[in-house]
């Protein structure tokens, strides 16, 4: 087995690695896209049927906690996409005739320019609105619990 053969099986399985990361950073984001839009329901079924606004206060809060460890996850992934297996792809393809991952990433980068948005966007898009929705629902349901002399923590 020569070198050639040894780098493109290096190259194989560092290219299955790098694709099944992406999938498992889909399936992490519609977690987090699942579990936050149930979040929002729970939070409006304690507003419609009960009469305090402490499990407001702390649906929201759990909201935007979750929102934000969502943004942090988004973020995560991509460094981990971009540095750990890209740059790797790219260094087993200047030993190889052909380098596709590297041929990709440059139509990518002019795509991006001409369209100024990046799925990564509009998945951090989700993630802060969402983190807005629970903090206006925070802040509602805490001027509230003052108002009405209700002590929350």
């Amino acid at each position: 087995m020569d070198d050639r053969e040894i780098i493109l099986g290096q190259y194989k399985v560092y290219s299955e690695a790098k694709e099944n990361f992406i999938n498992r950073h889909f399936a992490t984001n519609r977690f987090y896209f699942v579990f936050s839009f149930t979040l929002l329901a729970a939070t409006y079924i304690f507003y419609a049927f009960s009469p305090g606004v402490v499990p407001l206060i702390i649906t929201a809060a759990f909201g935007m906690v979750v929102s934000i460890l969502w943004w942090l996850n988004i973020d995560s992934y991509q460094i981990l996409i971009k540095v750990k297996y890209a740059k790797v792809l790219e260094y087993l393809e200047t030993k190889l005739p052909e380098s596709p991952y590297n041929k990709e990433f440059k139509e990518t980068q002019a795509l991006k320019k001409s369209k100024n948005i990046v799925f990564a966007d509009v998945q951090k898009g989700f993630a802060s609105l969402v983190f807005v929705v629970f903090l206006i629902i925070f802040v509602m349901a805490s001027t509230l619990a003052i108002k009405n002399g209700v002590t929350v923590f």
